[in-house]
């Protein structure tokens, strides 16, 4: 979901997109005339908002004619308006779009290609990183979006609570994970778990019924891509998510390197040292909250997330990678938003223009010195890491990833909606240790059957 870089040359190529990214007339009408169009747009990340609505700002002064409105909801607003809308056909002109979502919404013809525009208008996909355009094609190459941003997965930590632990930033970057007993990973996180009596979970006389603080925080099941959960462990075994991707038609959720992974995880619920299922989807047990109250040590989130805790009051937070799996390398899944085009829309060439726009290098500029995540572009990612030098911030621990090519990408199938509806109620059961972890077996059968019929 992020990252670009190099600034002074791009500077002056931005300032000539913002007046020439739609060659100063866009499609269906001009910048100096015609009709007034008004753009509606969604987006739910509300730390982006400000950026994008710079990048409107700039849009309409380019092109007078299109007005873009922005409409921001949280994230299960979002999804469940934009579905219910899309079905109405009452839906925005333009929305950012998740691979959670492409796959459904491209089977049930809601979005737009955008072959026809990019090829008509040449717009260079190599500028962005390798990858992230192949993402959104269908099966016969045709592409449904442009890349905006980027985004890998690293450890959030409370800096205070590692110093206090004996660790260092340098030990952080050395820590080792394997399925089977975790690791110095697992070694660290028993360290930084605390009961009341201020007891460390690595200590004789730990108690996991009364903890203070937990070394690791879980956020949710991690059914699907999950992203920040433990998929960046799974991929260190050479785990793959389906027999190809993107569209495979065979998925490996029963192989035992994914059972084992998920077995450490819930290992953790039952040893004190991770927070249980019930508390993760409780509000009163929220990782960003938990955190900023010093229920938690660490937690593994995106680069997304980097702003929000950096906001946190009384609280230091600091970063690090992922730690080093039995492959020898770290990982992190390497996933990023585009803007979609709906088939409702009734005003699609105005509409490319401001998808295009949003693509390019003026617009993303905004993203990148806003720090808020890693604009697409390449040339753009020097940008948002001096944003936070500049503050003594160092966030290097999610550009490592794309560096050193430890990145994968997320699964994109047909009937993921089906096979989150599967997952999910099985992940539940087996982390609140209502099913054995070969449940996810039959599990997986019944998502293999999916494409079968």
């Amino acid at each position: 979901m992020k990252m670009g870089r190099a600034l002074v040359a791009m500077v002056a190529a931005g300032a000539l997109l913002l007046t020439g990214c739609s060659g100063g007339k866009p499609a269906g009408g001009s910048s100096g005339g015609g009709d007034q169009v008004t753009i509606e747009y969604w987006l739910w990340d509300a730390n982006q908002k400000p950026q994008y609505q710079a990048c409107a700002d700039a849009f309409t002064a380019a092109n007078p004619n299109i007005k873009v409105n922005i409409t921001q909801s949280g994230w299960n607003d979002y999804w469940n308006n934009l579905t219910t809308n899309l079905v109405a056909g009452t839906g925005p002109d333009v929305f950012t779009d998740h691979l959670n979502y492409f796959a459904d919404f491209l089977s049930k013809k809601q979005i737009v290609s955008l072959q026809p525009y990019i090829d008509k208008d040449k717009v260079d996909l190599s500028q962005y990183y390798l990858g992230l355009a192949d993402l959104w094609k269908d099966k016969d190459g045709n592409s449904y979006g442009l890349p905006k941003d980027w985004d890998t997965v690293a450890i959030f930590y409370n800096s205070d609570m590692m110093t206090a632990a004996g660790y260092t930033a340098d030990d952080l970057k050395a820590l080792t994970w394997n399925p089977t007993d975790g690791g110095t990973y697992e070694k660290l996180i028993a360290h930084l778990t605390i009961d009341n009596k201020g007891v460390r979970g690595d200590e004789p006389g730990f108690d996991k019924t009364n903890v203070k603080t937990y070394g690791l925080a879980m956020e949710g099941d991690g059914a699907g891509f999950s992203q920040s959960q433990f998929s960046e462990y799974l991929f260190t075994t050479g785990w793959q998510f389906t027999d190809k991707n993107p569209w495979g038609t065979k998925y490996n959720f029963d192989d035992p390197r994914y059972k084992q992974t998920v077995a450490w995880w819930k290992s953790l619920i039952d040893k004190g040292y991770m927070n249980s299922l019930e508390q993760s989807t409780s509000m009163e047990a929220n990782a960003l909250e938990g955190y900023g109250a010093g229920k938690f040590a660490m937690v593994t989130l995106g680069d997304w997330m980097i702003s929000s805790y950096l906001g946190l009051t009384g609280v230091k937070t600091a970063f690090a990678p992922t730690p080093i799996g039995p492959s020898g390398k770290n990982a992190s899944m390497f996933n990023g938003l585009t803007d979609a085009i709906t088939t409702s829309s009734k005003h699609p060439d105005q509409a490319w223009e401001w998808v295009k726009f949003m693509g390019s290098p003026a617009c993303q500029q905004k993203v990148a010195e806003a720090g808020v995540v890693f604009p697409a572009i390449k040339t753009l990612t020097d940008t948002t890491l001096k944003t936070y030098a500049d503050k003594g911030i160092d966030i290097s621990a999610f550009t490592t990833h794309v560096t050193n090519g430890t990145t994968f990408p997320p699964p994109i199938t047909d009937h993921y909606p089906d096979v989150l509806a599967l997952m999910q109620p099985t992940l539940d059961a087996i982390l609140s240790g209502q099913q054995p972890v070969d449940s996810l077996d039959s599990m997986n059968q019944q998502i293999n059957a999916l494409f079968t019929k």
